[in-house]
């Protein structure tokens, strides 16, 4: 069986796959390859296998359930030093435990998760900061960079701490940026909206500043022992001798880094039932999700009327939004964190004596923008997803069209625009985008593992296990195999039982893209030899080629909607999935099928969701 199958099991049928995998045969499978650890007076975890009597045992204690499973398929347990359980084996049994956890996890509906605190991540604070002063330079660029966490998106709370090092940064970054907006008289006017006169004192013409200031800095109304304290700030300054620029530029920095601007902090408040998070809370999370930016004026004026918790506003002001020039943040935080991209020129160069194509610039930046701006054309005209998989349209400018090959009556300049393509171009998609073709490969050659893996991983959200311990490397291309095309040498390297039991399923869907070279150009010859991009999966089934694999994807879309959808909700959220977030992530999917895939549903359903717009309630041991 192999890994799509596997998959598809779980995310389309997985009710079905439940019910003939037995609660023996899971016990088995613990008794068997857990037992050694997991016994006694003091079991690994704190987790007694010999605890585990009925199917209900996973439902009394799903945290610890949910971390098993988690090491389990990322390959952490059994240890290196023990056993494996076999992939079919291990497939079986994680399906039919995510079947027995989510069941409880939804029986009582969608519950809302939780909505920490957290801070900015430095692309958000660089946008806010623009939007807040009008300035056009990126206030965030000396800042620390954010790691990934949740569902590997840098934006999520578990990483957004604040060290040593982020406070001294972010006091450089508000004094560079208020220098900048004050010297520049198109932003100063955006904020500096009164000055002392006859008949307005400097200490008036302040507070109408900070007034103004302040609930635009803290996306929120503020209260008026807020705006005296940083007045007071102002009054300091100028008792010190500072001018009027100065004592306001003084006041303005310490807003710019008061928690209240560095941090999103919602309702803290526990409650007993969940409870709809505020208007202005509201319009912070759509705003960031849809712009990474802070609210604008038109979503200030709807929370202040309370016309935020209708849904129809909602909806209206996602089609609004998503039609504005801003949602290419959206769309480069998020495509490139998702498909991996963002890695490429950073941790993964192709080789610059192989392909100095990519070494110029304006190629590079075509085609690191290929698939970002192609998500944005998706959103900006609510055309289908399935456009993801495959599409009669891309993004070119003339240097990337040159690269690829394409013919097209219209001549293309340096701005990438979206063109129809001819037919015969064999682009399309996610797949053929030099991007993800490049970021899959290694930076002397291609690799069928990695676009393998890519597929499996970033499109189906099915990853395989990580390779087993001692299993020996893919060797080079020299000596007797220096004839061998890169095909012929993986079907020598999965000789070795350890290598073939995994590369059966991850190198076919390798195989139909290698004519694609590192830089996703199309090549008919790999070592003087006819590329051979046939596939065939452990169950028998075959495909030839990018087309063919397409195929095959567009018939399992609703596993790559799944992926996208849990992708996007964990991204809207700013935080890891909990296993409730997952019975929103079936409802949306099922409603997005019901749309014909439409990216405006995508985005609606995730705004309408639950967790996006409800504070969890008090769990049992909380404070």
């Amino acid at each position: 069986m192999s890994v799509v199958r596997s998959a598809i099991l779980l995310a389309v049928a997985w009710l079905a796959a439940a019910q003939q995998y037995s609660f023996p045969q899971a016990q088995a499978v613990l008794t068997k390859y857990c037992l050694a650890c997991h016994q006694g007076k003091t079991p690994s975890g704190n987790f007694d296998i010999a605890r585990v009597r009925s199917p209900q045992s996973i439902q009394q204690n799903p945290r610890a359930w949910t971390r098993m499973l988690a090491r389990i398929n990322n390959g952490e347990m059994p240890p290196s030093n023990a056993p494996a359980i076999p992939l079919e084996m291990r497939d079986q049994f994680l399906s039919w435990a995510d079947h027995r956890l989510r069941t409880a996890a939804c029986a009582d509906g969608i519950t809302p998760g939780p909505a920490p605190m957290r801070r900015l991540n430095r692309a958000e604070y660089a946008a806010t900061v623009r939007d807040l002063l009008n300035i056009h330079f990126n206030a965030g660029h000396d800042l620390p960079a954010d790691g990934a966490g949740g569902e590997g998106f840098d934006n999520a709370a578990e990483t957004l701490f604040l060290s040593p090092i982020h406070a001294e940064k972010y006091l450089e970054a508000a004094r560079t940026a208020l220098e900048y907006a004050f010297a520049d008289p198109r932003s100063r006017s955006r904020f500096m909206i009164a000055a002392p006169s006859s008949e307005i004192t400097p200490d008036q013409a302040a507070r109408k500043i900070l007034e103004t200031f302040l609930p635009r800095a803290f996306r929120r109304p503020v209260d008026p022992a807020e705006t005296a304290s940083y007045l007071a700030l102002f009054d300091s300054a100028a008792r010190r001798g500072e001018d009027f620029d100065r004592s306001v530029q003084y006041a303005l920095q310490a807003v710019l880094i008061s928690p209240h601007f560095l941090f999103r902090i919602g309702d803290q408040t526990p409650t007993t039932e969940p409870k709809l998070i505020g208007d202005y809370e509201i319009a912070q999370r759509l705003s960031y999700f849809l712009w990474g930016s802070m609210p604008d004026q038109p979503l200030f004026e709807l929370a202040a009327k309370g016309e935020l918790q209708n849904p129809a506003a909602l909806t209206a002001q996602i089609e609004r939004m998503l039609k504005d020039a801003r949602t290419l943040e959206f769309a480069e935080n998020f495509t490139e964190q998702w498909l991996g991209t963002r890695e490429l020129g950073r941790d993964i160069k192709p080789d610059a004596k192989l392909f100095p194509e990519y070494w110029d610039a304006e190629t590079q930046a075509a085609i690191r923008y290929e698939p970002i701006i192609f998500f944005q054309e998706i959103l900006a005209g609510n055309l289908s997803l399935l456009n993801l998989i495959d599409s009669k349209f891309t993004v070119l400018n003339n240097k990337l069209q040159r690269h690829y090959g394409i013919q097209l009556k219209e001549r293309l300049r340096q701005q990438p625009v979206r063109v129809d393509l001819p037919e015969g171009t064999r682009r399309g998609g996610l797949l053929s985008m030099a991007a993800v073709l490049a970021v899959s490969s290694y930076p002397t050659r291609t690799s069928p593992v990695l676009r393998g893996k890519w597929v499996l991983e970033s499109l189906l959200g099915t990853p395989p296990p990580p390779p087993p311990p001692n299993v020996p490397e893919l060797p080079e291309a020299h000596g007797e195999t220096a004839s061998l095309t890169l095909r012929e040498r993986l079907t020598l390297h999965r000789r070795n039982p350890g290598c073939a039991t995994c590369h059966n399923r991850i190198d076919p869907m390798g195989f139909a893209l290698e004519n694609y070279d590192v830089l996703g150009r199309w090549r008919t010859e790999d070592a003087g030899k006819p590329i051979d991009a046939k596939g065939q999966l452990p169950d028998g089934e075959t495909f030839d080629g990018p087309d063919e694999l397409k195929a095959l994807l567009l018939e399992r879309k609703q596993l790559l909607m799944r992926n996208l959808t849990a992708k996007l909700l964990a991204y809207a959220l700013g935080r890891g999935l909990t296993l409730e977030d997952y019975c929103s992530v079936d409802q949306i999917t099922a409603k997005l099928e019901a749309e014909n895939y439409s990216s405006h549903t995508l985005i609606r359903e995730i705004v309408l969701s639950i967790p996006f717009r409800y504070y969890e309630r008090k769990r049992e041991g909380q404070p």
